[in-house]
Order: structure tokens, then sequence, then C-alpha cells
């Protein structure tokens, strides 16, 4: 992992996706990757009711994450992963 995106989803995460894999840090786990693999799902409520997961199970193979519901778990992120650059993404509340 080099990238662990802080921000939340409607900030900019599928551009911010988008971007990361042009410059070579693809693939980019988004949520987009939760609706194409349903099986990822499982894992994911695990990791919310704080049971030990395999991580390197469903994002191994990724480069960066942006978006849910790997934001949610940035912290986790970059213990494991102590020298992934982190981009936080944020937007005005207002708009």
């Amino acid at each position: 992992m080099k990238v662990i995106g802080a921000g939340f989803g409607r900030t900019g995460t599928a551009s911010l996706k988008g971007a990361l894999e042009e410059l070579g840090f693809g693939p980019c786990y988004h949520m987009t990757e939760v609706f194409a693999n349903p099986e990822h799902a499982d894992f994911w409520r695990a990791a919310w009711r704080g049971e030990p997961v395999d991580w390197d199970g469903v994002l191994g193979s990724y480069e960066a994450t942006v978006d849910w519901p790997a934001c949610t778990f940035y912290a986790e992120l970059m213990e494991r992963h102590p020298d992934a650059k982190v981009l936080l993404s944020v937007r005005d509340p207002e708009k």
C-alpha cells in the first residue's frame, strides 16, 4: 500500500481514484470494488465489528485506497503501512 485515502465519500474520491491510477498508484480500492466483489462486504462487516480480519486478503493487491469503506480504517492501514502517504480529501459542508 502506497497511498491511504482518509477522506469520506463525496469528497472527490472517484476523481482521486482515477488520478492515482493514472499516476501509477493503482489499482486503487474504492467503494465500487465492494459492488464488483460482493464477498468483500463480509470482510468489512467483520472489521466494523472489531473482529480480526485478513487485511491482505482483500487489500493485498491494491496500491491505494480511497472512499468508503477503507477510509474509516485509515488508522489501522497507517499502522500496517507506515511508509504509505495519507491523503485527506474534504469538501465544503455548505455546498
